[in-house]
């Protein structure tokens, strides 16, 4: 069984959620308990696949490969490297919590639910292990179904228009990706990674695939301007559903330029550094104050999600500027350690943020700032969790948000003092709308006589909050183990870099 851990950490929740179908509308606990009890067994079998993965190796370990598709020689090849374990345990991590979450808030055919949490836990596995571009293919489109349930059935009002739109808006940049690979792979015969990483290509060539891919991972971080399906599809989702696309989706965007645009077009994403960059400074600085205005919870977070992830993929490809411009490989190799810590340090804070928003949802069924006020005079433990998450969420340093942002920005310094000054002034933005947020929400008089009849939070609340709580003052305090982890990985990505193709 450990020989294929890979494949086990993939198919367990997927196969998981039978059961917890099965279980159907009438046992409901029977559902969430066998729910739980998979997405502990993921968790645990991660941890499992960390003690055994060597973190000083930089090649790809615990290999799996068996033929797929014969006629095309399509493998089912899996194998991980430091930062797919990172982005693994993120995932398992995460999914716990959201089981948790859903727990008693999930009435209408909980099930279903769990199921389709279960679902999309495992094919999202699946994205970060695959090695054949065909199945990460497969994987990264899979992940759209469950997502689309999710949003569709326990969304909000305007669930059907937020769900067609993340539809449309993902799957038409996919396609733009799905004609790279059949491009590459009508070239070199096959859509193994490191085969097609090893592909010579002319300039032109690369442009192009760039460009495809570009389209594909931009949507999934989503970069400015083909973020605007993002804040409808957290508004319309239900608490868990934003968890999970705020924590672990958006991940896969980055995770996708450095499986594909980097080493596959190394120099055309050279070439056309400056446009990414360009575009991941105006989601840091205007999206920022296109956050400032919101008056809904989930949609402010939701646009602070598209700031923070401008930090990785400014960290990204201001390593190229670093190592073909400069030289400079230290510095290449902070900023590319700042996006990948900024990757996992947002899946915990926004996580938590989403979560604390479903807290006061559930409660006063509002997500209308002026709706509240005062709430930390009746909810005075929650109110300690929501002002420490929105303090990560302003980059406070102690906290995990502060870690990769520092990073990014000491490596942009190096490159050009001006990206790093206007990356740097997003702190500040980012401290404008958070700490607002809080003032009218936690603070002063309650005028809202519902807000004074709301609970303090439970003890099921508490577990899902503090578990965050403890991941973000962790990373914060002590971030030595992830960057040791994803080091030796990292440091051969940005010796990738300085290959030409042409």
């Amino acid at each position: 069984m450990f020989n294929h851990l890979l494949s086990l950490l993939i198919w367990l929740p997927i196969v998981g959620a039978i059961p917890v179908l099965l279980a159907g509308s009438g046992r409901p606990n029977v559902a969430r308990w066998t729910a739980l009890l998979v997405a502990v067994l993921t968790f645990v079998f991660s941890l499992y696949l960390l003690s055994q993965y060597n973190a000083a190796d930089s090649a790809k370990q615990l290999t799996e490969s068996h033929m797929w598709i014969a006629s095309l020689g399509v493998h089912y090849s899996l194998a991980v490297d430091g930062i797919s374990i990172a982005l693994i345990l993120l995932t398992t991590f995460v999914g716990i919590l959201v089981i948790v979450g859903a727990w008693e808030v999930i009435q209408n055919n909980p099930h279903q639910y769990m199921a389709a949490m279960l679902v999309l836990e495992g094919l999202m596995i699946g994205v970060f292990c695959a090695t054949d571009a065909l199945l990460f293919y497969v994987f990264f489109e899979a992940m759209l179904i469950p997502m689309f349930i999710l949003i569709g059935i326990w969304g909000g009002p305007r669930r059907v228009y937020a769900t067609i739109k993340f539809f449309i808006y993902t799957f038409l940049g996919s396609i733009f990706m799905l004609v790279g690979l059949i491009y590459l792979y009508l070239k070199a015969g096959t859509f193994d990674l490191q085969a097609l990483a090893a592909l010579p290509l002319s300039m032109k060539e690369q442009s192009w695939l760039f460009f495809a891919f570009l389209a594909a991972f931009a949507v999934k971080v989503p970069m400015v301007p083909v973020h605007t399906w993002l804040p409808d599809a957290h508004v319309e989702a239900p608490t868990g559903g934003s968890v999970v696309l705020a924590a672990v989706m958006l991940k896969i965007g980055g995770y996708g330029f450095l499986r594909f645009s980097l080493p596959i077009v190394p120099d055309a994403s050279e070439a056309y550094a400056w446009v990414v960059i360009g575009l991941s400074l105006i989601a840091v600085l205007y999206i920022g104050y296109v956050a400032l205005v919101q008056e809904d919870m989930k949609k402010l977070v939701a646009y602070s999600s598209v700031a923070h992830m401008g930090f990785v993929t400014l960290g990204i490809f201001i390593a190229f500027m670093l190592v073909r411009g400069a030289g400079n490989m230290d510095a290449a190799k902070l900023g590319m350690q700042g996006a990948m810590v900024q990757m996992i340090s947002h899946g915990f804070v926004s996580g938590a943020m989403f979560s604390c928003i479903g807290v006061l949802y559930d409660r006063l069924h509002s997500r209308q700032i002026k709706d509240y006020g005062g709430v930390i005079n009746v909810m005075p433990w929650f109110g300690f969790f929501y002002v420490f998450f929105a303090m990560a969420n302003s980059g406070l340093p102690g906290t995990s948000g502060f870690v990769g942002e520092f990073q990014v920005v000491l490596a942009s310094f190096q490159a050009n003092p001006w990206i790093a000054l206007f990356a740097a002034f997003t702190l500040i933005i980012g401290a404008a709308y958070t700490l607002w947020m809080v003032k009218r929400v936690m603070w002063g008089d309650i005028a809202n006589p519902h807000v004074a009849e709301m609970k303090d939070i439970n003890g099921r609340e508490v577990f899902v909050l503090g578990a965050f709580a403890a991941a973000v003052l962790v990373l914060g305090v002590w971030p030595q183990p992830l960057i040791h982890l994803m080091d030796s990985s990292v440091t051969q990505l940005v010796q990738q870099l300085g290959n030409h193709k042409i």
